[in-house]
């Protein structure tokens, strides 16, 4: 087996309750990185990782695999989504099967077309690299990040505070949207941010992560901008 992709989605969400499967645009918004995953002809297997009866009959539903029930262990709060991909491993493993390489996309990325996922695979097979992130730069430069003590605001790092910011290093985040990983490499180091992490830049517009009420929304902002622009 070549590839799969992984989409960990666990049942319960505290801040966004039900998110994984709420209406996102006439459907539920875990569809979206099942079709795309399906649609981007990439994976041997597209899989759902949860412990919710809802989520596995709809990710059925539009076409994921659902091959396991997720342990109580990895449907808290506290697990990671490397403790999630490792026990999705550990499960193909007793079957005999490990993929070479494996894709984690979020239940709620929206914006992980089909194009953008083979993009990534693309330069990451050609690479050297255990593992690829999806990044995006900082709105702000966070060298003049302010702290704030009692309703007074004062420079976290001061040393940057009469810099100018198109001197500064551009910096990145993690978008939350997929990861790419060689399933060798993750076994022995079982994270996915791994010695040799590539990174793969997305624009502002093209990935959103959603905790809060303001970020649906603002993914839906933008779903509708960048579907209104093809």
């Amino acid at each position: 087996m070549k590839a799969i992709a992984i989409i960990p989605a666990r049942a319960g969400s505290k801040r966004l309750p039900g998110k994984n499967i709420r209406d996102f645009k006439g459907r539920p918004i875990i569809s979206f990185p099942i079709q795309y995953a399906l649609q981007a002809g990439l994976f041997d297997e597209v899989m759902v990782s949860t412990e919710g009866e809802d989520i596995a009959e709809i990710a059925k539903e539009f076409g994921a695999k659902i091959p396991f029930i997720r342990s109580k262990e990895n449907a808290t709060d506290v697990a990671t989504v490397s403790d999630v991909i490792y026990e999705v491993l550990e499960f193909y493993k007793s079957k005999g099967i490990q993929p070479e390489y494996v894709c984690c996309i979020y239940p709620t990325s929206v914006f992980a077309f089909p194009e953008k996922l083979s993009e990534a695979f693309n330069l990451f097979s050609a690479s050297t690299c255990s593992s690829l992130v999806t990044v995006t730069k900082y709105v702000h430069p966070v060298q003049r990040a302010l702290s704030m003590r009692n309703g007074k605001v004062e420079f976290k790092l001061p040393e940057y505070a009469k810099a100018r910011t198109q001197d500064l290093e551009i910096m990145y985040h993690d978008t939350a949207q997929f990861y790419w990983i060689r399933t060798a490499d993750f076994l022995k180091e079982k994270t996915i941010f791994m010695k040799d992490t590539m990174g793969f830049v997305l624009d502002i517009m093209h990935c959103q992560d959603i905790d809060l009420e303001s970020d649906w929304k603002l993914a839906e902002y933008k779903f509708e901008f960048l579907s209104g622009s093809k």
